[in-house]
């Protein structure tokens, strides 16, 4: 289901109407978020949002796995699993595999690091990763779910939208008040610019957490490739038109633009008619990395050879950030580690 669009203008009757449920909504979940959760021995990372929706949640977890590669860690990827039909906690096969089973982040993800797709059972797939050889665990969401511990938590938010209209479940896209959220959290990453994005990192700063800045860049060989020549543009993630902008953004010609809801289930007739809309106005089909994975062999084997993907990766102003975060969750979970065992703690702040 699409968001509704009063969520992102100014609060007005309909959010009035809506946030007494908003209200019970968010009071459960910041009960939730106060209980502590399971902790499997190395350090967990999770990357969340404070709202529903795309943020650029999986970039940035890719980026914090491709961090610790380089430094020569075994981290494994963990994550729900949405729109997967499979329950876990498994580990992802690409070869096996499809976003029918596992979701499409999850295949995404498993390009860069083992990846366990846990279902609603966050403790038994990090337990599964651990048991994998995982030497730190990226969560890639999960930041409201109490099952797990977490070390380090980076809340990622679109700069452009920022929380909204800054209510909560049904009245706006808050999935619990903001202030709550930003006493657990260890910093915000807004990724690109806006207004609302400021207003964000204004509350950050008062909570007296850190806030990082990037933007999703897109790979320059891809944009060239692409270049010249009109596109059909379809994408079915949490903020399309953030999809369309990037290729306007890059000199690129859009003979039209399909937007369609997050994580969409596309049908072979819908990418019929695509290819017919490209046919006719003499363009190429284009969309996302997210959006590819969702067209898997052998029902789109066909339909695929004749769509491109524009990849993006999170590009930071200050890199060093991820590894300031990552050493805070290790010390972290070295301390209580050597806390449980009774001896004194090493000094690292818990």
């Amino acid at each position: 289901m699409a968001a509704p669009r009063f969520w992102w203008r100014r609060a007005g009757l309909a959010s009035a109407l809506l946030s007494p449920i908003g209200a019970v909504v968010g009071a459960i979940a910041v009960r939730r978020m106060g209980r502590d959760g399971g902790r499997v021995g190395v350090p967990v990372i999770c990357v969340g949002n404070p709202t529903v929706g795309g943020a650029g949640k999986t970039p940035t977890a890719i980026a914090i796995l491709a961090r610790l590669t380089a430094q020569g860690a075994r981290p494994f990827a963990l994550l729900r699993g949405h729109g997967g039909s499979l329950r876990g906690p498994l580990r992802v096969d690409p070869a096996l595999h499809g976003a029918a089973e596992v979701g499409d982040e999850a295949l995404l993800l498993a390009r860069h690091a083992p990846t366990i797709v846990a279902g609603g059972d966050r403790l038994g797939g990090a337990l599964l990763a651990v048991a994998g050889g995982a030497s730190h665990i990226i969560m890639d969401d999960g930041f409201q779910n109490p099952s797990l511990h977490k070390d380090v938590s980076l809340l990622v938010v679109d700069a452009a939208v920022g929380v909204g209209n800054g209510c909560i479940l049904p009245a706006g896209p808050l999935r619990a008040p903001l202030a709550p959220q930003l006493a657990q959290a260890d910093a915000v990453l807004l990724v690109g610019e806006g207004s609302a994005g400021e207003a964000v990192a204004g509350a950050a700063h008062a909570a007296g957490i850190a806030v990082l800045r990037g933007r999703l860049a897109p790979d320059p060989a891809g944009i060239e490739a692409l270049r010249g020549q009109p596109l059909v543009a379809f994408a079915g993630i949490g903020r399309p038109e953030k999809f369309f902008a990037t290729l306007e953004a890059g000199g690129l010609h859009l003979a039209e633009r399909r937007a369609f809801v997050d994580h969409h289930p596309y049908s072979v007739r819908e990418l019929e008619d695509l290819a017919a809309a490209a046919t006719k106005a003499g363009a190429r089909l284009v969309t996302t990395q997210k959006d590819m994975a969702r067209l898997s062999p052998p029902a789109f084997a066909t339909l695929r050879e004749n769509i491109a993907t524009l990849a993006v990766t999170l590009t930071l102003e200050a890199p060093q950030a991820l590894d300031t975060l990552i050493s805070r969750a290790g010390a972290r979970c070295a301390a209580r580690e050597t806390a449980a065992s009774g001896a004194a703690p090493s000094g690292a702040r818990g």
